[in-house]
């Protein structure tokens, strides 16, 4: 990979260090498990969370003659990742030999893809932001390539006193390794990479993304720079799972690397791990090349070869990615830039929010999914896929506003009673007489109560008319929210002859 410099420095970028500025450069490989139900080269398989080497067969264990076949499923399942990055397929591939040894391997060489990927260079624009003024900055991160590689297995170090053990159950699991350029210049850039990539591989379907299952982790690689010059040496901190210890891991290392070379020493290439519990990284090994690896193609498989009808195919069945989605929301249903990226984040939001959304008001519709179903979500730390609120039962909320037999004050009551123990929208409404009061003799009555009651403040509001909301805001308590908010501000403002501008 031959490095390229296409940003500009950016001085709200810089780290300020002891004796100037820094600027730090960051680039990732990312090691994203493959949705199949089988290995890469096997048909052992994949499903998580099954008991020690019980999902290995003879090939995972590298016995004596047992040859490898490839799986025509991970296979398209890299191309549609690689369509998902606006990437360029490559039609023709080569397995090669990574030679290197360590238990859990027990080849003693994993099957990868070196010189001849199956994906080559595309890309992926991040969003950072909003910032003070609403306004979000899109930058676009490139990516080097992705290629097709076998899992290794697991050393077990804690089962025994004096010994460690061995779990094969992900050794030959189908991983694909997506390489970004050296293009992000920040920790919150790296960080709306790995979200934006999780993002589009579960649209896809080619990854679940449960980076605490394993299923996708990264290999940061960082160098620091003053701005302007050219690249540093870098190092790689190896197999972070979360996308907040990416975060941290970046920032820890960027001042580590800092002061290094403040302090007149230099970099040293190596792989390091980050340690979460410390919030830094610690040196694990010194960097391997590729030459160390001994590459060589790989003597029992054939070259993988397809033809554009097959790259179509799957092409014709790809999902609207989250970009492509968020600019339809922009378009035909008038959302905000900010609301759109919320709700695209992840599929399953999307796909709740559109279920609410069809055929009603898409502003309201996000409104009750971003603030109110979102929200609540996060204060009972689940996410999306385990929501007690159906989008039926929150289209029937909103439902019921614009039918104006509900208030949005009552609609809060009725979410929170269906958040806690469900039931139907329109019977809660009915059976425990939370309907909206219309009857403008009722509402009138009210009205003139508070007014008679509260002299002082006529005369405030008769002298200020923009303090007739406090009028409203009285009568809605008296009325236990239940009056209709438009009526009654229409009546305050009759009754005190305040005349609409």
């Amino acid at each position: 990979m031959t490095l390229v410099d296409v940003r500009t420095p950016d001085p709200k970028r810089f780290i300020p260090g002891a004796t100037g500025d820094w600027e730090v450069i960051i680039g990732m490989e990312v090691h994203a498990q493959v949705l199949s139900n089988s290995k890469l080269f096997s048909g052992a398989s994949t499903e998580f969370g099954k008991p020690q080497n019980s999902n290995v067969s003879l090939v995972d264990a590298a016995m004596p003659g047992m040859l490898p076949v490839i799986n025509e499923e991970c296979v398209k399942q890299a191309v549609r990742t690689g369509l998902g990055l606006k990437a360029q397929i490559n039609k023709r591939s080569l397995f090669d030999r990574k030679n290197y040894f360590y238990p859990d391997l027990p080849q003693g060489y994993q099957i990868s893809q070196f010189k001849d990927p199956i994906v080559g260079e595309g890309q992926i624009v991040i969003s950072l932001g909003p910032d003070r003024q609403g306004q979000f900055e899109d930058i676009e991160i490139g990516i080097e390539r992705l290629h097709l590689e076998q899992d290794a297995g697991k050393s077990l170090h804690d089962q025994h006193a004096t010994m460690s053990y061995v779990d094969l159950n992900r050794s030959g699991v189908a991983l694909m390794e997506i390489v970004s350029k050296p293009d992000m210049r920040s920790s919150d850039e790296a960080k709306a990479y790995m979200t934006k990539l999780r993002s589009i591989v579960r649209y896809l379907g080619t990854c679940d993304g449960n980076m605490d299952e394993g299923s996708m982790r990264a290999d940061v690689n960082v160098s620091v720079r003053r701005p302007g010059e050219g690249f540093g040496t870098r190092c790689e901190i190896k197999n972070v799972n979360s996308i907040r210890f990416i975060g941290q891991a970046i920032e820890y290392e960027a001042r580590r690397q800092i002061g290094i070379l403040e302090d007149g020493g230099s970099i040293d290439q190596e792989t390091r791990l980050f340690d979460p519990n410390k919030g830094e990284t610690r040196s694990m090994r010194s960097k391997e090349d590729a030459h160390d690896y001994r590459y060589f193609p790989d003597p029992d498989l054939l070259p993988l070869e397809f033809d554009d009808a097959f790259i179509k195919a799957l092409e014709a069945d790809l999902p609207e990615l989250p970009d492509d989605k968020k600019e339809r929301f922009v378009r035909e249903l008038g959302l905000s830039i900010y609301d759109a990226s919320v709700l695209v984040s992840e599929k399953a939001i999307a796909d709740y929010f559109e279920a609410v959304a069809d055929g009603r008001d898409g502003k309201m519709a996000a409104n009750w999914v971003i603030n109110d179903l979102l929200g609540a979500l996060n204060k009972l730390g689940k996410d999306i896929e385990s929501t007690p609120v159906s989008p039926a039962q929150l289209g029937g909320i909103i439902d019921l506003i614009k039918a104006e037999t509900i208030s949005g004050k009552i609609a809060k009551d009725v979410f929170e009673i269906i958040l806690n123990e469900g039931g139907d929208p329109a019977e809660i409404v009915e059976s425990r007489g939370m309907k909206q009061v219309t009857d403008t003799g009722a509402i009138e009555k009210a009205v003139d109560e508070i007014i008679a009651a509260n002299p002082d403040q006529v005369a405030k509001v008769l002298a200020k008319p923009t303090l007739a909301g406090w009028f409203v805001g009285q009568v809605m308590k008296a009325t236990g929210g239940k009056a209709n908010p438009q009526a009654v501000q229409a009546l305050v403002k009759a009754k005190l002859g305040i005349v609409e501008e």
